[in-house]
């Protein structure tokens, strides 16, 4: 039997464990980035571990979350990374270069490489052909000294894609409905690997704007072949020599596989507040919108934005709509303003932004009280637009750039001619951005400013295991409730103390004062607990809150892992009912905590308000057995690095 396309690279970046799903397996990392948001952390974490330079082929760090300066905060912050960056053999992006997975795909990625980010987004590099992964900073940190990367061995889904799209179809709608079949857990445990006749009609932009919200899935990562479309684009990069063409065999196998005929696609958008609530455009009606913002990790190639200038072109954007724009680098900015097409997005009205993440994660545009805002992202869960009460709907760019000038949501085959936009032959180059590291052995200066804090570090687990549930809450809690990432808390990614004080306050705005009062104690969640950012603040936070563990009925898997490496026990129900049972402020036992962890993966939990037992699974490897009672990865390395002494 031969292997697919996703097992072809990890057999040839295994170190250890076996290619069946279920089981853990430890991957050679290739390439890592980061981003400011989540970079500090990493970057404090990465010097903890003592080691002198990165051990990658390739390390990237990104300036792109955190661009609003408002206060000294994130240009402290730029300076700490850029500096350490340096130090330790880092590339580092400027701001304003660009979003770190729309850069990495035109610089820096590779077909047939692995990728580790510290973004959940990550694998938007999957449109090239690499195994490109999400996780959190710590794990990232780790391989950039050169640890392997550890996780679950994903089953494979096979999304087979038949014909091509019709006029006003694109890329998103395709995602979308991937969305609208699978949901938001469907590829929890899974790689998403593209097929069939209908990706040759897909440009590596369009392949990454599909792997980018594979995300949003739950897939562990999401990846087409790297073929002739691949070499074009690498071509056009002037990286033609990092192609190598990278297909499945013939009789590769799958755990399943889907198919999805381009022709019947119709203009499609996410309803709010879920990325899978998904309707088409024609069907949900001619609703009012207030503002249109169009860019982000997903929309905002260089096509994409072509796309927009022309259907705004000698066109005004409606009077009741604020139309944003901000291209994803600053190839793509600096093509646009010197083909004229940035005069034209200019003279319709649209303001335009810095080459960032912008309004996609809080920073800057929150829209008005109760708008409608139509986002080309990738998320649209409730109030992370930065307005509680805004209503946003995920598009397509064609979705967006036409319902800006009616001023209605709108189907854009009702627009006329769908503009014809090709692949250049060739980008503008120009790096002076990218700022290479210093040469190993060169004197390098760490500058960190005073919002930079000492991070959280758990102690080893306890024999005994106590607190009281804090705090309930139900399916498919996000990163964005238990950390919120707008633009006034981005500031402080590397002041965890601070951060704390806002932890899981979209659900509960007493939670922290709760658990400072109570010396911390367990959380309580329903089904996808975690889903979304791969921030670790989400873990971080909690620890410094003196959270102990989580009972959920199910995790995400970026958030469960970053639980793990904290220290923070992940526990699911064995009987659902018993979710529904246990209350606020029920006082929870776990008793011979540390036999019981080593013994297996059923654990019992007593409650001691209600006198009964909780039968809960903590699925751990032999490795996670041992990182969660050294109290975390820090604590765990630490170890292992004494014992090879």
């Amino acid at each position: 039997m031969g292997l697919n396309l996703a097992q072809k690279i990890i057999k040839e970046h295994l170190i250890s464990g076996e290619m069946i799903p279920g089981k853990e397996i430890a991957i050679r990392i290739d390439q890592t980035l980061t981003q400011d948001s989540t970079g500090t952390m990493a970057y404090l974490q990465f010097e903890a571990m003592g080691i002198p330079r990165v051990k990658t082929k390739k390390s990237v760090a990104y300036i792109d979350h955190n661009t609003l300066q408002a206060g000294f905060e994130n240009a402290d912050d730029h300076k700490y990374i850029q500096t350490v960056a340096s130090k330790h053999g880092i590339y580092f992006s400027r701001p304003g270069n660009g979003i770190c997975h729309q850069v990495h795909l035109e610089r820096f990625g590779v077909p047939g490489m692995t990728l580790l980010g510290s973004d959940s987004h990550t694998p938007t590099c999957g449109g090239l052909g690499m195994l490109a992964i999400g996780a959190g900073g710590l794990d990232v940190a780790v391989a950039m000294g050169g640890g392997p990367y550890y996780l679950t061995m994903p089953k494979v889904c096979r999304i087979v894609l038949k014909g091509a799209l019709k006029p006003w179809v694109s890329a998103k709608d395709i995602i979308l409905e991937i969305l609208r079949i699978m949901s938001v857990k469907g590829g929890v445990g899974k790689i998403i690997e593209y097929a069939g006749e209908g990706i040759k009609s897909l440009t590596v932009p369009e392949r990454a704007t599909i792997t980018n919200m594979g995300a949003e899935l739950g897939a562990t990562t999401s990846i087409f072949p790297s073929d002739e479309i691949t070499r074009e684009f690498l071509k056009a990069q002037g990286r033609e020599q990092d192609w190598v063409e990278l297909l499945p065999d013939a009789d590769a196998s799958y755990d399943e596989e889907i198919e999805i005929d381009l022709s019947q696609l119709e203009p499609l958008a996410a309803q709010p507040h879920s990325p899978d609530n998904v309707a088409k455009v024609k069907d949900i009606g001619k609703i009012k919108v207030d503002q249109v913002a169009i860019g982000s990790c997903t929309n905002s190639s260089y096509v994409d934005m072509m796309k927009v200038a022309k259907i705004l072109k000698g066109r005004t954007v409606n009077p009741n709509v604020s139309l944003v724009i901000a291209p994803g680098s600053k190839q793509v900015l600096t093509m646009l303003a010197q083909n004229g097409a940035l005069a034209d997005m200019v003279a319709a009205g649209a303001r335009i932004l810095e080459s960032a993440c912008g309004p996609c994660i809080g920073m800057g545009q929150a829209p008005a009280s109760n708008a409608v805002s139509l986002r080309t992202f990738n998320r649209n869960f409730e109030g992370r637009s930065g307005t509680a009460s805004a209503k946003v709907y995920l598009v397509s760019p064609e979705v967006a750039a036409v319902s800006a000038i009616t001023g209605v949501l709108t189907d854009p085959r009702e627009f006329g001619e769908a503009p014809s936009v090709k692949m250049p032959d060739s980008f503008l180059i120009n790096d002076n951005m990218i700022v290479p590291p210093a040469p190993e052995g060169e004197e390098v200066e760490v500058v960190r400013g005073p919002n930079i804090k000492p991070f959280p570090v758990n102690k080893e687990l306890a024999d005994k295991v106590s607190g009281k549930v804090l705090i309930k809450v139900g399916d498919n809690i996000t990163t964005d409730h238990i950390m919120p990432s707008n633009a006034k808390l981005l500031p402080y990614r590397s002041n965890v103390p601070y951060l704390a004080e806002f932890c899981l306050t979209p659900c509960d705005p007493d939670f922290p004062k709760r658990a400072k009062e109570n010396g911390g104690g367990f959380i309580v969640g329903g089904s996808n607990y975690g889903q979304g950012s791969s921030r670790e603040h989400a873990a971080l936070a909690p620890l410094q809150l003196g959270i102990k563990g989580v009972l959920a009925k199910s995790f995400a898997r970026i958030h469960m892992a970053n639980l793990i490496n904290s220290g923070i026990i992940p526990m699911t129900f064995v009987n659902e009912s018993d979710y529904d049972e246990i209350e606020n402020g029920d006082e929870l036992l776990l008793d011979n905590a540390r036999e019981q962890i080593k013994s297996g993966n059923e654990l019992v939990i007593h409650n001691k308000t209600k006198n009964k037992d909780i039968k809960v699974r903590v699925t751990l490897s032999e490795r996670q057995v041992e990182i969660i009672l050294a109290g975390g990865l820090l604590n765990y390395t630490r170890k292992q690095n004494e014992s090879r002494r």
